[in-house]
């Protein structure tokens, strides 16, 4: 413990200091701060700008504000070929040909997506030479898109499956990922760098992963959008696994519309995921389908209070403010609980340790990865300690270690329970009872600061959608002290489309993201 509080103690000292050598500098300017995908697109089109100019400004501000000035540690790797692939779209522009929206994109992806020529980290050292062989379905469907993958972001380390007392942005590979509203508050995870880059303007859009609050907690606390899809909307093809019953990737972005553009590119059935046999076709149009103001007109919405409840009364005014916007819009908010509360979180516990030991075995194989076991890794974290293990253990491993196959009876029952409570007899009962379109409540409370000894408990709104396996989109609604806030859209399975217009309404009522105050003397242009 000495050594962990000496450890913890410099790293926050950093970040003070950082906070305070921000506040002396100017504030950096960007041609492109808050720029959305159809306003570069209209720039590229009229050849005010080009998809290689586009990377190199972002490759510009991440040098200026992620590796130098404010050190936001948002991003792990920088794509080696971005401005060879921008400029092969660009080629195609000139020749009359545009893949779609997301043509010459620069798109930000999570640490443990797969992603020529790019290791998959997973944030942690013991897979630092790892480098797929091909592309995982979703990265291979945004470069048939256009998208140019600008790099790898930071995240949780082991998208915060290796300790009970981990701290969310952390990894050995990237370090500590900073909130841009506040370093010394946390970024939430595991999509903390995903989030991180999108809030501080280092990216256009970007791709996290969500097991249990894994997209929705790190968008909400930086202000963005998260959506994650009901699993098998997306394959989880080429990404590092936690649990095949909850993971997915989903969109992160600074917009409604730009999320519902993302995820119509990644959204589509692929053989390499059984779960995605449930999807007809391939993906929608979901931004098509985004409509004014007027959606909110005549919707029943019901309020999730006890997630209201527990939340500091910062969060729970916002929360309130924000009703009264949609109830003035038209919309009747209803207050309901879901009679499961809860009671789903001893069995998906036991869901995820079954699923995690099974699923990353596999993975390390299936990627001839140097250590294919789960053993093999935490003799890995024990032999590099110093590195790997300053702040807190590896309990959640050792702990998955233990667990028995995924044919055992007690596994299969807690899986049944988990997605039964969660979805049928939680989510989907107020849905039904009180003939609701969405449920909402805050995701979590304001940003904690990071302190040795893990994250804190938080409130928290997300979890029931993660355990169903249903959709889940947070959208910025106010701030509390200067730090966002997120309001969370809660559906049935595939209710995408439904949650995706609800939430641009809401998000064109209130109009409530604000950029971060960055500072930095190199200004990126």
């Amino acid at each position: 413990m000495p050594a962990l509080r000496i450890v913890m103690a410099a790293m926050l000292a950093a970040l003070g200091a950082g906070c305070a050598a921000d506040a002396a500098r100017p504030e950096a300017e960007f041609a492109h701060a808050e720029a959305g995908i159809r306003q570069l697109q209209e720039a590229m089109a009229s050849g005010r700008t080009s998809s290689q100019e586009l990377v190199r400004a972002y490759q510009a501000r991440i040098e200026a504000l992620d590796r130098n000035g404010p050190r936001l540690n948002a991003y792990i790797a920088l794509n080696p070929d971005a401005l060879a692939e921008a400029a092969a779209l660009d080629a195609e522009r000139r020749a009359g040909r545009v893949r779609g929206p997301l043509h010459g994109i620069p798109v930000v992806l999570k640490d443990n997506i797969d992603a020529t020529p790019m290791a998959t980290t997973a944030g942690s050292l013991a897979l630092r030479d790892l480098r797929p062989r091909r592309d995982a379905f979703l990265v291979q469907r945004l470069r048939q898109a256009g998208a140019v993958i600008l790099g790898k972001a930071n995240l949780s380390e082991w998208a915060n499956f290796r300790s009970t007392r981990s701290i969310s942005g952390w990894s050995s590979a990237g370090g500590q990922a900073r909130n841009p509203y506040a370093p010394d508050r946390s970024p939430c995870g595991s999509s903390s760098g995903t989030a991180v880059a999108l809030a501080a303007n280092l990216a256009v859009v970007g791709i996290g992963t969500e097991t249990d609050g894994s997209i929705l907690c790190p968008a909400a606390v930086t202000g963005i959008v998260g959506l994650k899809p009901t699993v098998g909307l997306v394959s989880r093809d080429g990404i590092v696994p936690i649990a095949h019953s909850q993971d997915t990737a989903g969109p992160m972005a600074r917009t409604v519309e730009d999320a519902a553009l993302v995820l119509a590119a990644i959204a589509g059935a692929d053989p390499a995921d059984p779960a995605s046999a449930a999807i007809a076709g391939s993906g929608s149009d979901y931004a098509a389908q985004l409509d004014g103001t007027g959606v909110v007109r005549g919707l029943r919405i019901g309020l999730l209070r006890k997630h209201v409840e527990e939340v500091s009364p910062a969060a729970a005014a916002a929360t309130t403010a924000a009703m009264e916007v949609l109830r003035a819009a038209g919309a009747t908010v209803v207050e309901v609980d879901l009679p499961t509360e809860g009671q789903w979180k001893k069995d998906e516990f036991q869901v995820l340790l079954h699923e995690f030991h099974a699923g990353l075995e596999r993975y390390l194989r299936e990627h001839d990865a140097p250590l294919q076991t789960l053993e093999a890794l935490m003799a890995f974290n024990r032999e590099h300690a110093d590195a790997v293990m300053p702040l807190f253990g590896q309990e959640l491993f050792e702990q998955a270690a233990a667990t028995g196959g995924l044919d055992d009876p007690g596994y299969l029952a807690a899986r049944e329970r988990a997605r039964r409570l969660a979805g049928p007899e939680g989510i989907d009962a107020p849905l039904r009872a009180h003939q609701l379109d969405v449920l909402v409540a805050p995701v979590t409370d304001v940003a904690w600061k990071i302190e040795a000894g893990g994250d804190p408990d938080v409130a928290a709104s997300y979890s029931a959608a993660a355990v169903a396996g249903y959709p889940s989109l947070t959208v910025p609604m106010g701030e509390a002290g200067g730090l966002p806030l997120g309001l969370g859209f809660y559906g049935p399975a595939w209710s995408e489309a439904r949650l995706l217009r609800i939430g641009h309404a809401f998000e064109s009522l209130l109009r409530a993201r604000r950029a971060p105050k960055l500072q930095d003397a190199a200004a990126a242009r």
